[in-house]
This record gives C-alpha cells, structure tokens and sequence, in this order.
C-alpha cells in the first residue's frame, strides 16, 4: 500500500507553518514534506517531528529568493558559491531533521548565456552536491517541472533529468518523479515510471488541471497507486496539491489509504 506524506506548504493552510504537523499527524499521516525548513529554527521543527511522531521526508536545498521569483540556482553560473554553501545548509538541516533525501530545484535558465554553458554548471553542480549529500547519508534527487507553471524551468522532461543523471555518473542521485507536472508536459505516467523504478527515489501528486487533490482531475489515481504497488514501489509519495477547499475537505480520497491508530 502506498505511504503519503503530507506536503505542509500547501497543505493545511488553514493554521500556522509550525500547527501543520499536528493537523497532518491528526489527519493520518505518518510523514511530512515541504519547500524549505529554513525560515525556522532546526531545533523547533525536529521538536515538532517527534512530537507528533511524524518522518521528515523532504525538503529542498536553498532555491535563491522565492519571494522575488526565483526556482533555485543550480543551472547559474554566477552563483556557484551559493549553492555550495546552500548544499551545506541543506545538510545541516536534514541531519537534525532526520531527513534522508533533499531535492536540488534547477531553475529558471538563465538569460544570455549560452545553453551548453548552463547545462555544464547544473551538472557540476549536482556532482559536488551528490558527494557532499553522501558524506551524509543523504540522497540527492532532481525533479523536472512543468514550463506552464514554471516557465523556462530549465528541468522539464523525464529523459533529460535521465541523460544529466547518467552524466553526473553518481550513484548518490536519483530522479523525483511528480506525477502532475509529467502529465503536463509528456503523460505515459504509469510507463515511465515503471521503466524508471530503480532511479525514482520519490514521488509527488496533483491532479490536472488545477493542482488539487486527487479525483478532481484527468489523471486515474486509484490505477496509478495500485500501479505502483504492482511494480514494487517502495518510498513516500508527497501530496504536493492545492486543496481545492480546505484540506479536511479534500481528504476522502485518502481514506482507504490511511493508516490505522
């Protein structure tokens, strides 16, 4: 049966960050994800974690600023000194937090510089934070991302995060594969991951259109997790959607998948 993992940035928005443990604890779920621990003291949320009994499963290294627009700066040549202090920050965080596995966000392509240069930057970036993640204990994913939501994102296909992983040549990187921005841009949902399986260390969910739970949209859930099951998935799926009221609301399709007390 698959496990869920409550994504607290979008889920439960109805209380504060730091209540969203305890309302995704309260709903059923056994882990939680979200954008970025940084804002809040490492401390405080482990406090939280273990309160609650909750797993940290996810977070992402520092992405640049968010507020500004920014979807991180892995693929930027100018800012190489910051992303390698983020991967330190990164592992600062997931070490206290008891997380196994961080996401690096490409970015948004820079303008001006040349393509070959980009893609050059990403992956030697990604080969500096693989082995630094590993000294850790700590998996490093990438996750390509939908140009509709994001555009010019410079990961957007599953092919082309397969190609960079295979050039990075490390074993400590693996794909995140979400199901609702791969719908967008090259559906095959359920064959693609299957052939993948082996370098799918997590997944993420929304239904299309919209980015809601699942059962509002187009994509067949209830086949995709059975699906998953069949072809031995074993890791977390993180409910990256918007509710499309409140979270409570939304979570019947959660139901025959929620753990008993």
């Amino acid at each position: 049966m698959p496990k869920f993992a409550a994504n607290l940035t979008m889920m439960f928005n109805e209380v504060d960050f730091l209540d969203r443990f305890a309302a995704a604890a309260k709903a059923g779920f056994r882990g939680v994800e979200y954008l970025f621990p940084y804002p809040y003291d490492k401390h405080q949320l482990k406090e939280r974690l273990e309160q609650y009994k909750l797993t940290q499963v996810l977070h992402n290294l520092p992405a640049g600023d968010w507020g500004k627009g920014e979807r991180g700066i892995a693929c930027h040549p100018d800012r190489v000194a910051e992303f390698q202090e983020g991967v330190g920050k990164a592992i600062d965080y997931a070490k206290t937090l008891g997380c196994q596995q961080v996401n690096c966000l490409a970015g948004i392509a820079p303008q001006g510089v040349a393509p070959e240069k980009v893609r050059q930057t990403f992956i030697d970036n990604l080969k500096f934070a693989a082995a630094e993640l590993k000294k850790a204990g700590i998996k490093l994913l990438i996750e390509p991302i939908n140009t509709i939501d994001i555009p010019g994102f410079y990961l957007n296909r599953t092919q082309q995060a397969l190609d960079i992983i295979k050039e990075v040549g490390s074993d400590n990187l693996f794909l995140q594969y979400d199901i609702y921005h791969m719908q967008i841009m090259e559906g095959d949902l359920a064959r693609t991951m299957e052939k993948n399986l082996r370098l799918i260390a997590h997944i993420q969910l929304a239904d299309n259109p919209g980015r809601h739970e699942p059962g509002t949209g187009e994509i067949n859930y209830p086949f995709l997790f059975s699906h998953l099951d069949r072809i031995g998935y074993a890791g977390w799926i993180g409910c990256e959607y918007k509710p499309a009221a409140t979270t409570e609301a939304g979570l019947g399709w959660y139901a025959p998948f929620r753990p008993a007390a």
